[in-house]
């Protein structure tokens, strides 16, 4: 691990300096591994910002700690709060990542999917241009919408063709259904969002990169129902397997668990957007894809696998029955809709960065589910011992 304190260099070889970063929804899953890592590695400060701060209290609590004062958490809603404004005018860069951003709230709260996701970032996209600092704004690889080999007959042996499926930043068009399928609410506000930035950088010079995070997979994802989330909360789908696994129940695969799917792991991803804060010159003006397009599998595969590793990190036999099979209309609600596949193209970020993800899906997997196992398999035993009372 490198030494905050000795001097760093960017990729072109300049010494790095230190920056104060205004970190919008620093308390979420990847704001506490990104504030982990920018404390541990570098010499920067972060503003943290969010409503919660459970998953970065080991960063607040410990005053003895060698980052003691680097780190600020305010407590605050970007919806309606004064001191956004000002926090952002205290910084070098903006980083934000404020979003509702699970598949069972966009067709049951398409209202809150799209103020969230468009209508409350305005303000931080205004305020960043208004006031010259640099953006790096969170946006999402579901705003590719379906692939073109989606909609080609299927036994087109072009469905197998790259061509027409693999997801290139400046060249993949962005293919959503129709607007009673509001699953695309999500995807829709967060292409809307994207376009509003790129369009502050070309009429009114915003500096800004935008990341399209596939599948950022690993410890402290999402939460899970009835211990540190709501009983009824459906979390993505990572999230949703290993409740299924804890509580020793099968695994509800959703129309069959054929979409296709690529995942990399949480480490990896926070190591690219690190040399996107530390290399403006290559990063600016970017939409950067960050996946893993060597993890793809389809959903039924990915929980054949973490029934294995599951079973091999708890010592627990996996159910007789791993999997069942149901309906996106019963899983999700009216209104729900999927995209094929998603994998990444990473030419572009590869060229600019040098980036290239290392970790494989049986050992990201194996890590989660480690750590899942450690945190929640008390809990979750001390919940079904309880007697129901209802």
């Amino acid at each position: 691990m490198a030494s905050p304190s000795s001097t760093r260099l960017d990729l072109d070889g300049n010494p790095i300096k230190p920056l104060t970063i205004c970190m919008i929804g620093a308390g979420g899953f990847i704001g506490s591994h990104l504030c982990e890592k920018l404390m541990s590695e570098t010499s920067h400060k972060v503003l943290a910002l969010d409503v919660y701060s459970d998953k970065i209290k080991h960063l607040l609590e410990p005053e003895s700690l060698p980052w003691n004062g680097r780190i600020h958490f305010h407590r605050l809603n970007i919806k309606n709060d004064s001191r956004l404004e000002g926090l952002i005018k205290m910084a070098d860069l903006v980083i934000n990542l404020a979003a509702i951003c699970t598949p069972a709230d966009y067709n049951t709260r398409p209202l809150d999917t799209i103020y969230s996701n468009f209508i409350d970032a305005l303000p931080v996209v205004k305020y960043c241009s208004e006031t010259n600092k640099r953006l790096i704004h969170f946006s999402t690889c579901e705003v590719y919408g379906k692939t073109i080999g989606s909609f080609l007959p299927k036994d087109s042996p072009l469905r197998q063709d790259p061509a027409y499926y693999l997801l290139k930043e400046d060249e993949s068009p962005c293919i959503f259904g129709p607007i009673e399928k509001q699953r695309w609410s999500y995807a829709c506000a967060k292409q809307l969002i994207e376009r509003l930035v790129y369009a502050e950088g070309a009429e009114n010079g915003l500096e800004f990169t935008i990341v399209r995070p596939f599948n950022w997979i690993g410890p402290r994802m999402d939460f899970i129902p009835g211990i540190d989330g709501p009983s009824e909360g459906v979390p993505r789908v990572l999230a949703c397997f290993s409740n299924n696994l804890l509580r020793g129940e099968p695994l509800k695969l959703v129309d069959g668990g054929e979409s296709q799917r690529t995942f990399v792991y949480i480490k990896d991803a926070i190591e690219a957007v690190l040399l996107m804060i530390e290399n403006p010159a290559r990063a600016n003006g970017h939409i950067f894809n960050v996946g893993n397009p060597n993890n793809e599998v389809t959903v039924r595969q990915l929980a054949e696998m973490m029934t294995k590793v599951y079973s091999k990190v708890s010592g627990d036999q996996p159910p007789e029955t791993p999997t069942i099979d149901v309906s996106s209309k019963e899983f999700y609600g009216e209104g729900y809709d999927d995209s094929d596949k998603r994998i990444p193209d990473m030419t572009i970020i590869n060229k600019q960065l040098g980036w290239n993800p290392k970790t494989s899906l049986f050992d990201l997997l194996e890590s989660t589910l480690t750590y899942q196992h450690r945190t929640y398999a008390e809990a979750i035993k001390k919940v079904i011992a309880q007697p129901n009372t209802s």
